[in-house]
Order: C-alpha cells, then sequence, then structure tokens
C-alpha cells in the first residue's frame, strides 16, 4: 500500500472517531451546566468542555468567555477550530475521498451523506432540543461508520490501519477527559467525594457510554479510583487505554507480519501495552494520576509519530 493511503486510512478514522468524541463532550457539558448550581459550586462547565476537547489556546485567541454560546459555536462548527464537529466531518471526508477505492460503499455513502447533512445545519441548532439532537446524530453517525468498517472492509492493510487510527484517537481521548477531570474541573475547595466531585465523575462515565459497565464490573457506588481502575486498566471496556492498546497491538503486528517487518511502531505499541498490565491503580493513584495520565499522553503520541515515520511518510 502507497504510505499517501495508508495515511489517508488513518487520518480519515481518526477524525471521524475526534468528531464523535467531541459530540459526547458537548452533550455531557450540556447536561452539567443545566443542574442546580448548588450542585455544582462555581465550575464553569464549559470552560472545562474546551479543555477537555484539547483546545483552550486556540478558543482563547477567539473568544474572551467561555460560555455555552462561544463554547458549542468553536467546537462544533467553526471552522477556525480544526478539532470542531464541523472540521472533523470535512477533513474526513477529504481523506476518505482520495482513498475512496479502498473503502466499501457503505463507508463513503456514510462519511460522504453526514458531510452533506452536516451543511443543512448552518451556523448551528437554534436551541438546545436541537443541540441535542444535532449531538446525538453525531454520534450515530460515527458509529454508522464504525459498523460499517467492521461488517465490511476486508482484513487487509486498509483495514488495519484505520483502525489504528481509531485506537489511538479513543486512547488520547479518554486519557484527556480522565486528566482534565482530575487535574483540572474539581475546585481546590471541594471536598474529594462531595457533590460536585460525583456529578463530574458521573459525567466521565456518561461522555464514554460506561454507566452501565461499571455497575456491572464494580456493583458499588462511584468511587474516583473505580472509574479510574475501569477507564485505564480493564480490558472488558472498550475505550480504556488497556483496551485500545490491546488492539494498537493486535493491528500493528498484523502490519508487520504482512509487509514481513517490525519496526518502531510495534515496539513503542507493546511496551506501552506492558506498562498498562502491569499498572495497579492504587500505585497510580499514590504517584499521582495526572502525572500517569500526562505520561501516557505524551507516550501514545510518540506511538503516533512512530506509526507516521513507519509508515506514512
Amino acid at each position: 500500500m502507497l504510505s499517501r493511503t495508508a495515511d489517508n486510512l488513518f487520518w480519515m478514522s481518526r477524525y471521524v472517531e475526534r468528531a464523535e468524541y467531541v459530540a459526547r463532550i458537548l452533550e455531557t457539558t450540556q447536561r452539567l451546566a443545566t443542574m442546580p448550581v448548588s450542585y455544582l459550586g462555581g465550575s464553569n462547565e464549559w470552560e472545562s468542555a474546551v479543555a477537555t476537547a484539547g483546545c483552550s489556546a486556540a478558543f482563547a485567541r477567539n473568544y474572551d468567555e467561555a460560555n455555552e454560546d462561544n463554547v458549542v459555536a468553536f467546537l462544533a462548527f467553526s471552522p477556525a477550530n480544526p478539532s470542531s464537529i464541523r472540521s472533523c466531518f470535512e477533513i474526513a471526508r477529504t481523506n476518505a475521498r482520495a482513498v475512496r477505492t479502498a473503502l466499501t460503499a457503505e463507508m463513503w455513502e456514510t462519511i460522504n451523506g453526514a458531510w452533506l447533512e452536516l451543511k443543512r445545519f448552518g451556523n448551528g441548532p437554534t436551541s438546545r432540543e436541537e443541540l441535542a439532537r444535532f449531538l446525538r446524530w453525531v454520534q450515530e453517525t460515527s458509529l454508522r461508520f464504525d459498523g460499517s468498517a467492521y461488517r465490511s472492509m476486508l482484513r487487509n492493510d486498509a483495514y488495519w490501519f484505520s483502525r489504528l487510527g481509531l485506537y489511538l484517537e479513543r486512547a488520547d481521548n479518554t486519557a484527556r477527559i480522565l486528566d482534565v477531570k482530575y487535574h483540572l474541573l474539581l475546585p481546590v475547595h471541594e471536598p474529594i467525594g462531595g457533590s460536585l466531585d460525583y456529578f463530574q465523575w458521573s459525567a466521565i462515565l456518561r461522555t464514554v457510554s460506561a454507566n452501565t459497565a461499571y455497575h456491572w464490573v464494580y456493583r458499588d457506588s462511584l468511587k474516583p479510583w473505580l472509574v479510574a481502575d475501569l477507564l485505564i486498566l480493564n480490558t472488558q471496556m472498550p475505550r480504556s487505554l488497556a483496551s485500545c492498546y490491546d488492539n494498537l497491538v493486535r493491528y500493528t503486528d498484523s502490519i508487520a507480519h504482512a509487509y514481513g517487518r517490525q519496526g518502531p511502531a510495534q515496539r513503542k505499541a507493546r511496551a506501552l501495552r506492558t506498562r498498562l498490565t502491569n499498572s495497579r491503580i492504587d500505585d497510580i493513584f499514590q504517584s499521582g494520576l495526572h502525572e500517569y495520565i500526562t505520561d501516557f499522553i505524551a507516550e501514545n503520541h510518540q506511538f503516533g509519530a512512530s506509526v507516521s515515520e513507519q509508515y506514512l511518510m
């Protein structure tokens, strides 16, 4: 496969996954922002949404205040934000069009149809109800695209490179939402285990569709270390860091086997999976969850760079 084709497939899947993630952030933030102030204290959930999406610097260059209108406009529809939902779908469609022959008809119809449908939204919904429907539509589009790929693509290098993009992006997203919650969201005067802490950890589970999974696995009330354990170390949870790296090792090994050569990408993926396998949540909290997640985000980025240098350039 040409490196350009692999690059298009890799980034196509990353941006579809990112669009869904941003929609999930906005959906959860909208729900939290409607709760009584007595529950949420003085926290600015809309500011936290920008931080969770990794867009704080870009947002500050365009807006003076992190309120609902500004954050929704920036994260959902702004062409100035390369990680907005609109930008993600546009970039994903551009990449998909470049490798249309490598995609199945169902995949192309889903991403092309999503782009055409997105244009009909114009500058965005005019009410919270319309915004909620829009965000649900974004998530459903991502699920249709992912399902089309899973059920219709030949298991060859085109499929493997698209999966690498998806799981690399998913690992980064899960790590970032955990880091923002633990390090940025809870004000210093708020108690761990208080009402604000509880609702924000609940918001994390809702963002990654893990509420039911949490209660199935732990059969306990919400506890920060158990939420972190589910989303970092539990391989049964599809969005956990451990699950993502199980898949990343699988697909980098598949590519290596097909091409008859291993390299830095395979070694880096295995090293990160081994680190996750050998970690224990008590040790992570004792040494610092923020520090652990920060290191993981940096190493995940290095893995992405290894994939790019080895295959996509």
